[in-house]
């Protein structure tokens, strides 16, 4: 099953003027912002693991703990598995997120076979891991595996840019933002990546959504 996907700034430009022609309010943003960088990452265990590290932490926080695990070279299934508990919280981990990690770890994903699978069958297996949430499984779909049409409705800050791009009088819930965006597919990842860089102008600061 071929899958489409962006991977490279050019293919990203043609994503956005297809977008424009959908949706004609991106094109000021687009203007304002220019093109987002794309933020490739390699993905597999490491990345989610580290994913789930960070979450409910502070940027700073969470970068350390995962300094801690890499030096104790703590990142890997094997090792996991060979941990005990205790050694994974003198690193920083709570009761929650080893849990978490010995779930990902049991559940032994083919992260190469995630590239063959659709967009809704890589968020199904993702999110029978316990502490992976579709928001999660969604930027592992558009940041590893570069897939071309995810808009992480479940996103703040993508809410919140979209709210100004539509000219709504109030945040719209996941659903709502579903619904009004169905026509942007099939480029709704141009699409998100426009809003977190249009949430960084409203803001005045960079927008990570990883």
């Amino acid at each position: 099953m071929s899958m489409q996907t962006i991977e490279n700034t050019n293919e990203l430009e043609q994503q956005i003027a297809a977008l424009m022609v959908l949706e004609p309010r991106f094109a000021p943003i687009y203007k304002q912002v220019g093109t987002p960088n794309l933020r490739h990452n390699t993905g597999g265990f490491e990345q989610l693991m580290r994913a789930m590290v960070g979450q409910q932490l502070s940027v700073a926080a969470a970068a350390s703990i995962w300094k801690r695990l890499v030096d104790a070279e703590l990142i890997t299934p094997q090792a996991i598995r060979e941990a005990t508990d205790d050694s994974l919280k003198t690193q920083g981990l709570s009761k929650q997120k080893t849990r978490y990690v010995r779930s990902l770890v049991d559940h032994d994903i083919d992260f190469a076979a995630l590239e063959t699978l659709s967009d809704s069958e890589v968020i199904t297996t993702l999110t029978a891991v316990t502490g992976i949430g579709r928001w999660t499984a969604e930027m592992y779909l558009l940041f590893s595996l570069k897939r071309a049409d995810i808009l992480a409705v479940d996103d703040l800050a993508i809410k919140v840019a979209a709210m100004e791009l539509l000219g709504l009088t109030e945040r719209p819930t996941p659903k709502q933002l579903k619904d009004l965006t169905q026509h942007w597919s099939p480029h709704r990842s141009a699409a998100s990546l426009l809003l977190w860089s249009y949430y960084g102008s409203l803001r005045d600061k960079t927008a990570v959504p990883l």
